[in-house]
């Protein structure tokens, strides 16, 4: 294994390293959901206590990424895609950001739990635990399955803003964690078809590496026909309206239309081509989901009687 200890490293770490540690780009879509989770809630909440929500919960994900780039470190220096990261680029240590992931889970749900409720608190608590310990250290090493049991905890943060508002659960918000926990295998799986390379080099068994191309293909269009139902179906719930339900068509139609695209593809076809292909339903899947809780968030926030049934 590489050697990260902290006497390898002579030049001071800039403000950006540490803040990139906390996967920023992945803390952006914590954010969103769980800010849309929170502003669906029905029940109103105080300006400040959700800006103060918001903020922790983002600090719990942050916090999440620099645990996972610690535990990562030694794979991430194989892969091109990460291998610019703080700690294998030699900005910071590993052992450095382990102390700040740490320092950072126990002040976000703390703080969560006090500004909110116990509820929400707890539920950050264990959406860090479930990344950073269950897909982390455990099942991203051990089984090509992993992205589909560990999509949970990149799933529960509109469950967080939800508790945050209303101190529990509830079937709205429930449906919420089900599109994003059924939305992120074909997507991280598209993502693996063009960068399969980097996976096996890293000796991390995706499902790609493991049970080749056609397998992930697949697996990819049956995750996304299994997807729509959540998600058409989150449009008949009290948080649902006629903006998210035609959004919600459309983009399952055309995510439909894109796996499609990819399960009939032949193995001899062109690699150049294959890139396109699925670099494009990789984009799709982004817009999928962004486009799906901007419809939620706007059927809240429009004047009474427009949004919502």
């Amino acid at each position: 294994m590489t050697d990260f200890s902290a006497n390898q490293y002579e030049d001071e770490a800039s403000f950006g390293d540490y803040f990139s540690l906390l996967k920023p780009r992945v803390m952006s879509l914590v954010v969103f959901t769980a800010m849309v989770g929170l502003i669906v809630a029905p029940v109103s909440v105080n300006p400040f206590v959700a800006f103060t929500a918001i903020l922790f919960i983002a600090i719990g994900g942050g916090a999440s990424g620099a645990l996972n780039m610690w535990w990562d470190a030694d794979i991430d220096t194989v892969m091109k895609r990460t291998k610019t990261r703080p700690i294998p680029a030699g900005k910071i240590p590993a052992i450095e950001a382990r102390n700040l992931g740490v320092a950072l889970s126990g002040i976000s749900v703390v703080m969560l739990a006090l500004a909110t409720n116990i509820v929400a608190g707890a539920f950050l608590a264990f959406t860090i635990f479930f990344y950073a310990v269950v897909y982390t250290m455990w099942l991203k090493r051990w089984t090509p399955q992993n992205i589909v049991i560990g999509g949970a905890s990149g799933a529960f943060p509109p469950m967080i803003g939800w508790a945050a508002a209303t101190g529990g659960i509830a079937m709205e918000s429930v449906l919420m964690f089900a599109v994003i926990f059924m939305w992120t295998p074909p997507h991280f799986w598209a993502l693996c078809l063009f960068m399969k390379s980097d996976y096996d080099e890293a000796g991390v068994p995706m499902l790609t590496a493991t049970h080749g191309r056609r397998v992930t293909r697949n697996h990819i269009f049956a995750y996304t026909l299994l997807l729509a139902p959540f998600a058409i179906g989150l449009g008949f719930t009290s948080i649902g309206g006629p903006i998210y339900l035609a959004v919600a068509v459309v983009m399952n139609a055309l995510f439909i239309k894109g796996a499609w695209t990819i399960w009939k593809r032949k193995e001899d076809t062109s690699l150049d081509d294959e890139y396109k292909v699925e670099r494009s339903f990789f984009k799709l899947s982004l817009a999928y989901l962004f486009l799906h809780f901007g419809a939620l968030m706007v059927e809240a926030l429009l004047p009474f009687g427009l949004g919502g049934w």
